[in-house]
């Protein structure tokens, strides 16, 4: 509630531009426009429970009250982090007797993913009687943090970071609000964006520290960035971000995408993850996606984390990069990953087949006796140093688990695989 001798200026700008109706929300159109599901819902007048979904700053509180507002809900804000059992319960009644008087009850809980299992299952006998409409907002990926019977019970809507055209019509409302425009040249505007990453909140808070400033003269990016603190990355080393980026590089990198990868790389740095972690993922790049194609990208591999963690950081991190453009540029194959996998499918079925007798040895008379090794040729004493001899297990039919392709050195691994193959039907038909 707004005091008597408050004046509007001294509110913070974020608050005086909070959206006063669904159609002031920016950036989210595909979710409250007529298509969108919130849109669809007004339109049918029977809102049900959902989960907001999106990164900060992108509008789920304002959205879950404006929502209410629409549909003559009472609003009940509610945050998971300093929320438990007795306030619940306390919610729980209160929005009960509304339903008696003929009111319904707007339930937002902030931070929804805080919530313990337990917590969450004590949300589900209210929600199917219809005391409370759920509306909870996460940063995390409900599948991962949410229970299965309250995924089940609301829908999942995804938000999205706000995008440069958001961003411009946030600046254009603020500016109308100042009265004034932004000392901002047009390059230092672009900063500005950038800075925020996609967070409105946090976007009209920096705005708000160059509402001080005089509109002349206009701040190139240099300027404002002494000005305003640029935040740190969104990046949590141990949630879904973290697998989001590490994914981003994988397949950057799958995809032969050197620049991209190096971006990801550089933005999972830039986050404050663990460059050893890095290194290791890397290194299982170099075996599971080029393998064969090229045997030196697992020693790059290894000598660029060898080298990271002698020289530190931040002079090793330059090895990453170098490991990075070469894995990118490196032609790739999964063959042996591949064979790998068909090979231990084979393994599974056929269960415990004993090797042929013939490439058994025989450290005892007895074994001897039982024809342990009896007819194995050594391969060495054959002219052309191969024997030809079956090494599958007898009554089990020869497979081929590893084709390489004709890439990198795998082509003349390929080579050696047919003179192999030649030598083999040669011999078993002499």
């Amino acid at each position: 509630m707004t005091s008597l001798f408050e004046r509007p200026q001294d509110r913070p700008l974020a608050d005086r531009l909070r959206p006063a109706s669904l159609d002031q929300v920016v950036g989210q159109d595909h979710l409250i426009g007529p298509s969108g599901p919130l849109g669809r819902m007004l339109a049918a007048g029977r809102l049900t429970s959902i989960i907001l979904w999106g990164p900060p700053g992108c509008g789920k509180t304002t959205i879950a009250r404006l929502l209410a507002d629409r549909t003559d809900l009472h609003f009940e804000p509610l945050s998971a982090v300093f929320s438990g059992v007795a306030d619940l319960r306390k919610v729980f009644d209160a929005a009960g007797k509304r339903k008696e008087a003929g009111r319904g009850t707007l339930l937002f809980v902030d931070e929804i993913h805080r919530f313990n299992r337990a917590q969450q299952d004590g949300f589900l006998p209210f929600v199917e009687n219809g005391t409370v409409v759920l509306v909870g907002a996460t940063t995390e990926n409900p599948s991962f943090e949410l229970n299965g019977a309250l995924l089940s019970r609301a829908q999942v809507l995804v938000l999205k970071r706000l995008d440069d055209d958001a961003l411009d019509a946030l600046i254009t409302r603020a500016e109308a609000e100042l009265g004034r425009p932004l000392p901002l040249a047009e390059d230092s505007r672009a900063a500005l964006k950038a800075m925020a990453d996609g967070d409105g909140r946090y976007f009209l808070n920096l705005i708000e520290a160059l509402s001080i400033l005089p509109s002349e003269p206009a701040l190139d990016s240099a300027q404002l960035a002494k000005v305003v603190q640029q935040r740190a990355p969104a990046y949590d080393k141990d949630r879904e971000g973290h697998y989001n980026l590490i994914s981003a590089l994988h397949k950057s990198l799958r995809g032969s995408d050197t620049d991209a990868a190096l971006y990801w790389m550089a933005r999972m740095l830039e986050g404050g993850e663990d460059p050893a972690y890095i290194c290791r993922r890397l290194t299982r790049f170099a075996v599971e996606d080029i393998g064969l194609a090229d045997p030196n990208a697992a020693v790059q591999a290894l000598a660029a984390w060898d080298i990271f963690e002698r020289l530190g950081s931040p002079e090793g991190e330059l090895a990453i990069a170098q490991l990075v453009v070469y894995l990118g540029t490196a032609p790739k194959s999964n063959a042996a990953y591949t064979a790998y996998k068909a090979a231990r499918k084979a393994a599974k079925q056929t269960g415990s087949l004993m090797p042929p007798m013939h490439i058994l040895n025989a450290p005892t008379r007895m074994m001897k006796d039982l024809g342990y090794g009896k007819d194995y040729q050594y391969d060495h004493d054959q002219a052309d140093g191969f024997s030809g001899q079956n090494y599958f297990p007898d009554g089990m039919a020869r497979q081929r688990f590893y084709d390489p392709p004709e890439r990198g050195f795998e082509r003349e691994v390929r080579k050696r695989l047919e003179y192999w193959d030649r030598l083999r039907a040669k011999k078993q038909n002499s």
